[in-house]
């Protein structure tokens, strides 16, 4: 049991010496409460993670992906094709061969491992390239078999495709190449281990260790951040058998997860630390840390978790289920870093207390002052605010400008990793039949037979299409299939442009000839479609983020430049992040498989990053407000404030910056351009612009940032985020 608070010391700036605790709030309640229970929160924290462990291991998880977009021309097709009973509507996987010496002269071993997978579990239909003279190329060396599946990819088991894939290339040999393509294939290969999970925890484990000198202290925050994604990972996975939860949710769930809760952690942590050099006992300085940093983390878990809850409103089911997601672990992990974590300090408090007083005392013995190096900064800034100011931002647009030629889409079997047999698919069909081949069009006609043929004749000699399949009729007659294979890429602008000239330049006059009813739709299509009503909606959605953002910060710290400040200065890090992404990506940098940027990181990273932002906003310029408020000297303002928070919030920024950074290892793209994108984002924000850009403006501002008009002052509510230290 602790023992009572102790006075302060001269050590705690900027609070009174001697003198008593202001009086507990919420937070400093809640921090109370586990402290004198630590040993029922610990129990019950272990006991829900292992029955939430236990209940999703048991019930399993039910992850399925949804791109369905009502209101776009792929949908109607999608639709179309399921009202009137087309058998095309179905998901299928191609295995291709290739014999230099010509396909035919392996017909004898390609035939009956083509009977065997038709009776495997999972296929529904296998067509042979022997019966279909379409599925060979024209040199006869490269032929594919399509394999029907008997559900949608996500249906299927990926054991019964992996098994079709082993069953496939067992016959390959040194003359028969022989490889499994398509989205379900895809998804059934092996994927690599938790690599980047582990990379991360270690690496924020080690600056940790460095940060406080103590493996225990180094523990705490990463131990506590493990606890509430462990919760989350098994409470999403129960979820997904009532909500749409992508399959690809759990990694970016681990990601965003392990790097909150550890930022959480640390800045509850540090501000504890803090309480022990100002010469408080543990249990006053738990408390106080929870009252004090506490709030800057439950301000900052609740603009995080506004902004993903805006991304409901941008109407995609997947990216809705990833939002939710993402949201409870962010909850999770913010309930950990406020009743948890005090529980922990109040198990280890003696421990901890005694090495940071000891490791004071060596530094004070060495002429060692806590913040020295930052007060330096932040006089070298003060001294040239202009040249630092238009450095820092010059430097931020130049890293955006890139971002302003971004595409979005999917990736395909064409970014996945050379290795892959999927990608060598991919490579041997758009070798054999061209490179649309992997990425066809579906035109629906609905409409009677000759306005299929009218419209297939049509789409024979448009410029950009290489082939035409015949109008395949639907089982009820009214609807005609046509199969167009674009002269480009799936991935290639080219195919885009050919998606908006076939519906605005084709479809009108041969809908107004025929009578029928002409859409575009397929895989290719929607993934357009999905990005471009993504990219549409964004602006709104952002709007409304900053908004809501801005209005907040307007009530902490009642101020209208603070607000506006902020709002600029985190556009201007997730700008430069995008913009770095799309270099990397999009443009082939530092040997990237060149390709769009997948149509969620945008809006995903400004989401999580602008919440974060505001974190290390709300972190550094209260404590520039709490002395503001004690000296009105803005100037010195600047300089503790940064010397109080500069260490805390490089070393925040320097583990999220690692545990983000370790998914580029991963071997998806989608996670590496996530990755990438939330590590440099952090890093600009923390070192460019808390560090350099925010001292500048607040120096430039002086007094000013304070200003909020009289009428307006007197209308709004007083919230506060920091309490006072110590009256």
């Amino acid at each position: 049991m602790s023992s009572p608070r102790g006075s302060a010391a001269s050590l705690a700036p900027p609070a009174p010496q001697g003198g008593t605790s202001a009086p507990v709030g919420r937070f400093g309640a809640l921090a109370g409460w586990a402290q004198r229970h630590r040993w029922a929160a610990l129990v019950l924290w272990v006991a829900v993670v292992a029955a939430i462990t236990v209940g999703s291991t048991a019930a399993g998880s039910a992850y399925k992906n949804d791109f369905s977009l009502p209101g776009t021309d792929s949908q109607a097709a999608t639709d179309l094709f399921k009202k009137h009973g087309s058998e095309q509507a179905g998901d299928s996987v191609e295995i291709v061969f290739k014999d230099a010496a010509g396909i035919k002269s392996a017909k004898a071993g390609i035939e009956p491992i083509l009977a065997e997978v038709k009776r495997m579990a999972g296929v529904a239909d296998v067509r042979s390239p022997f019966s279909d003279a379409s599925a060979v190329s024209k040199d006869g060396t490269i032929a594919y078999a399509s394999v029907t599946l008997d559900g949608k990819t996500e249906e299927v088991p990926k054991e019964d495709v992996a098994r079709i894939i082993d069953t496939a290339q067992s016959i390959a040999t040194d003359h028969l190449q022989v490889e499994v393509g398509g989205e379900a294939a895809r998804n059934a290969q092996d994927k690599a281990g938790p690599t980047a999970e582990l990379a991360g925890i270690v690496a924020a484990l080690v600056i940790l260790v460095l940060l406080f000198g103590s493996l225990l202290a180094a523990s705490l925050p990463l131990l506590t951040a493990l606890f509430a994604v462990g919760s989350a990972i098994g409470l999403i996975a129960l979820a997904s058998h009532i909500f749409t939860v992508a399959d690809f949710t759990p990694p970016i769930l681990m990601l965003v997860g392990l790097g909150v809760g550890v930022d959480y952690a640390l800045l509850i942590f540090y501000r504890y630390r803090h309480e022990l050099l100002a010469g408080f006992q543990p249990a006053e300085a738990g408390r106080t840390a929870l009252d004090s940093a506490g709030r800057t983390v439950f301000f900052a878990g609740c603009t995080v978790i506004v902004a993903l809850l805006g991304l409901v409103a941008l109407g995609l089911g997947s990216l809705q289920g990833i939002a939710l997601a993402v949201a409870v672990a962010v909850l999770i992990t913010m309930a950990a870093s406020l009743a948890l974590l005090p529980a922990l300090l109040a198990l280890f408090g003696r421990r901890i207390q005694r090495h940071v007083l000891k490791r004071q005392a060596k530094a004070a013995q060495q002429g060692k002052t806590e913040g020295n190096r930052w007060r330096a900064m932040a006089r070298a800034v003060q001294r040239r605010p202009i040249p630092t100011l238009l450095v820092g931002v010059i430097a931020l647009l130049a890293l955006s400008a890139p971002a302003l030629g971004m595409r979005l889409g999917f990736a395909d079997s064409g970014n996945d990793p050379k290795e892959t047999t999927s990608r060598h698919a991919y490579d041997l069909l758009a070798e054999g039949f061209g490179p649309g081949f992997n990425g066809p069009l579906i035109v629906l006609v609905k409409g009677d037979r000759e306005a299929g043929k009218a419209v297939q004749a049509q789409l024979a000699i448009t410029d950009g299409i290489a082939e035409a399949s015949p109008a395949l009729p639907s089982a009820d007659g009214a609807l005609s299939t046509v199969f167009v294979y674009p002269t480009t890429s799936p991935q290639d602008e080219g195919t885009v442009d050919l998606v908006h000239h076939l519906r605005d330049d084709v479809a009108p006059p041969l809908e107004h000839t025929t009578g029928a009813e002409v859409l575009v739709g397929g895989a290719t299509a929607a993934s357009q479609d999905v990005s471009e009503t993504l990219a549409d909606r964004l602006p709104l959605f952002v709007a409304v983020v900053v908004g809501v953002s801005s209005l907040l910060l307007l009530l902490v710290f009642r101020s209208i430049w603070i607000p506006v400040k902020a709002a600029i200065l985190n556009l201007l890090s997730i700008s430069a992040a995008l913009g770095v992404i799309t270099l990397v990506f999009q443009h082939g940098w530092f040997g990237a498989q060149p390709g769009p940027i997948e149509a969620f990181i945008p809006a995903l990273i400004f989401a999580i990053v602008f919440g974060l932002s505001m974190d290390y906003e709300v972190f550094l310029v209260s404590r520039i407000h709490e002395e503001w408020t004690r000296t009105e000297d803005h100037s010195q303002s600047v300089r503790e404030g940064l010397a109080s928070t500069g260490k805390v919030i490089t070393a925040a920024a320097a583990i999220m910056m690692f545990v983000f950074g370790a998914f580029v290892l991963s071997s998806d793209r989608m996670l590496q351009q996530f990755g990438l994108g939330l590590a440099v984002a952090i890093l600009l924000d923390a070192v460019v612009i808390r560090c350099l850009i925010v001292p500048a403006v607040m120096q430039m501002l002086g007094k000013w940032a304070w200003w909020l008009p009289e009428w307006l002052a007197r209308k709004l509510p007083k919230v506060s985020i920091e309490r006072p230290e110590h009256s």
